[in-house]
């Protein structure tokens, strides 16, 4: 085992990609314990890592949000929140917020909206008179609210693998991804006392009516999505395919933007995206198989309860940890493996597994903006053509605000278990 994990470590240092190092890492366990014959089973092992059909919920999201984003349905949330308040001072960093949060409820990929949202507000809050860092700060940070407000595909992958309904977890999420968007909004607020932001003219209520009666159809694709797993209607998975019927309908029909000379693109996309997560999930559950192997979870859930019996010090002991595993390893990875060994824990401290979720699933989310391998870090830096360093410097406020948030959510569970149990009841 100490043979795979210097592997581990040597094909991090060397940057290969996450889905292969896991992959790699198990192979050369085999070998080096002596064990070959289990090579045999290990294209078993990949097949089954994805025979689910919770994991049929992420393709179908992905398309739904290709779907919405040709079809001009993005677009017009986007215009609704700027009518809606963009007078304020500070208004395009407010709208910034507000419009990832309702991109959430259609992308649920952090790293998804934050190269979207890069493209489209980081220029436009520049030519308002706002800084580049600090536009490519917000818009980066509003992009945590991605995996966080349902449909979001680390609950679909935490549900997955801890047992948990996906419906619960989409659920449970809806909260604490409010907490977090309001949390920003008020960094916002109190760094708009000191700067001297541009104050946009009010649009009238004539205008304001006008882009409502437009953005109806739009956020016809997420409450659909979100009241129908409330009512129970239909399951996390049904709601993808729905979602996806509804962008066509959307976006060809009543905004007739959607080009369907584009279709072909739009799946290769999708495919593309799909092909991606499904060989991570593939080769970390190749790689969790082989910590089950060696018993790695029993052995650290029987460490971790030496440290304590407290439940609340066993969660912000959870939290450093994964804010720390975080920065150095992609977050979906990440969860795959860890959700195996700390699930086992959670009857022991007494914690909902539903909240737990959340608690991770945010924390693994806030890594993506920490260095040294935040990747949403680096997307925004190179979209908004902001150097890294810079842009570190203007998200450690945000960085700050999620901490504070995640503490929150972490230590008020009602957060996270008012709707599930709302749902359930």
């Amino acid at each position: 085992m100490t043979i795979a994990l210097i592997a581990f470590a040597i094909f991090l240092l060397l940057n290969v990609p996450i889905a292969f190092v896991l992959g790699m890492t198990t192979i050369v366990y085999i070998f080096a314990s002596g064990s070959a014959g289990l090579i045999d089973t290990a294209p078993q092992r990949l097949y089954s890592a994805m025979e689910n059909y919770g994991l049929l919920a992420i393709p179908l999201f992905m398309l739904a949000g290709e779907l919405m984003n040709n079809g001009g349905i993005t677009k017009r949330l986007i215009e609704f929140a700027q009518k809606f308040i963009g007078h304020f001072k500070g208004g395009l960093a407010y709208v910034n917020v507000v419009a990832n949060m309702l991109l959430a409820s259609i992308i649920g990929s952090a790293t998804a909206q934050i190269a979207m949202m890069s493209r489209t507000m980081v220029p436009s809050m520049e030519k308002e008179g706002y800084s580049r860092e600090f536009s490519a700060a917000t818009t980066a940070a509003a992009g945590l609210l991605g995996p966080i407000i349902p449909p979001s595909m680390l609950f679909i992958i935490y549900g997955v693998g801890s047992g948990v309904s996906i419906g619960s977890m989409f659920m449970a999420g809806v909260l604490p991804g409010l907490v977090l968007a309001l949390v920003f909004i008020l960094l916002i607020t109190l760094i708009g006392m000191k700067e001297n932001w541009p104050v946009k003219e009010r649009a009238q209520m004539k205008e304001v009516l006008q882009s409502f009666i437009k953005v109806i159809p739009a956020l016809l694709v997420p409450t659909t999505i979100i009241f129908g797993i409330l009512s129970g209607t239909f399951t996390a998975t049904e709601s993808a395919a729905i979602a996806c019927v509804l962008a066509i309908f959307v976006g060809g029909v009543f905004y007739r933007e959607l080009n369907f000379k584009k279709i072909p693109q739009i799946l290769s996309n999708t495919v593309m995206t799909t092909a991606v997560i499904t060989l991570l999930i593939a080769m970390a559950g190749l790689f969790g198989w082989m910590l089950s192997f060696e018993q790695a979870p029993q052995k650290i859930a029987q460490w971790m309860v030496t440290l304590t019996d407290n439940p609340l010090l066993f969660l912000l002991i959870v939290n450093l940890f994964l804010l720390f595993i975080g920065m150095f390893m992609d977050g979906i990875a990440a969860l795959i493996i860890l959700v195996p060994i700390f699930t086992p824990l959670l009857a022991t401290y007494g914690i909902n597994p539903i909240h737990f979720g959340v608690i991770i699933s945010i924390n693994l989310t806030i890594g993506l903006l920490t260095p040294p391998v935040g990747s949403g870090l680096y997307i925004a830096s190179s979209l908004s053509d902001v150097p890294l360093p810079k842009l570190i410097k203007a998200i450690w406020p945000f960085l700050l605000a999620s901490f504070i948030a995640l503490l929150l959510i972490t230590y008020i569970p009602s957060l996270s278990l008012y709707l599930p149990t709302l749902l359930n009841s």
